[in-house]
C-alpha cells in the first residue's frame, strides 16, 4: 500500500462487472442444434435421394452457417467490464471475448459521466470522460440494464465527490 494513502481511500465506494446478456441457455443452444441439425439432415437426405442434390448440400451449408453465427454471438458475449469506484481511483477494465484487458483510470473528481439519450429507445450511449480522455462503457447492455448502471454509477461518483 502506498504510504501517502489513507487505507479508506482505496475501499470501493463502487464496483461492477458488466456482461452481455445472451437469452438463450447453453442447453437451448445444443436443444436448438439438435432440432435444426435433425430438420436439415431428414430434408437434406430427402433431396438428395429425390436426385436434387444440390438442395440437399444446401441444408448442410445452412446448417454450418447457424452453427457458426451461434458460436460467433457465445464467443462476443465472453466480453465483460469491471468497474471499480475509490474516492482516488475510477477504474474502467474491459476485457475482450480472446481475455486481452485493457485498463482506463481515471481522477473520480475530474471524471465525467456522459450519457446519450434517445427520447424513445432511452440511454443509447455511456462514456466516462476526463483529463483529456474518454471511454465508452456498457455499450452491450440492453436499455434497462443501462438505466440501473447509469442511476448506480451517477450516485457512486457523487458520493466519491461528497466527501471531501
Amino acid at each position: 500500500m502506498d504510504a501517502d494513502v489513507e487505507p479508506w481511500e482505496d475501499t470501493p465506494v463502487f464496483a461492477a462487472e458488466l456482461t452481455a446478456h445472451r437469452s438463450l441457455s447453453a442447453k437451448g443452444f445444443r436443444v436448438l442444434l439438435a432440432m435444426s441439425g435433425a430438420i436439415c439432415l431428414l430434408y437434406g437426405v430427402f433431396f438428395i435421394v429425390s436426385g436434387a442434390w444440390p438442395v440437399g448440400l444446401f441444408f448442410g451449408l445452412d446448417f454450418l452457417l447457424l452453427y457458426g453465427a451461434f458460436r460467433l454471438n457465445y464467443r462476443s458475449g465472453r466480453a465483460r467490464e469491471q468497474i471499480t469506484v475509490t474516492r482516488s481511483n475510477l477504474s474502467i477494465r474491459k476485457i475482450s471475448p480472446a481475455g486481452k484487458a485493457v485498463e482506463h483510470r481515471f481522477n473520480p473528481f475530474w471524471a465525467r459521466f456522459g450519457v446519450n439519450r434517445h427520447e424513445e429507445f432511452g440511454i443509447t450511449g455511456m462514456y466516462v470522460s476526463g483529463e483529456g480522455r474518454r471511454t465508452d462503457v456498457g455499450s452491450f447492455l440492453n436499455p434497462d440494464d443501462r438505466e440501473s448502471f447509469a442511476r448506480a454509477f451517477k450516485g457512486a461518483l457523487s458520493t466519491v465527490k461528497r466527501r471531501i
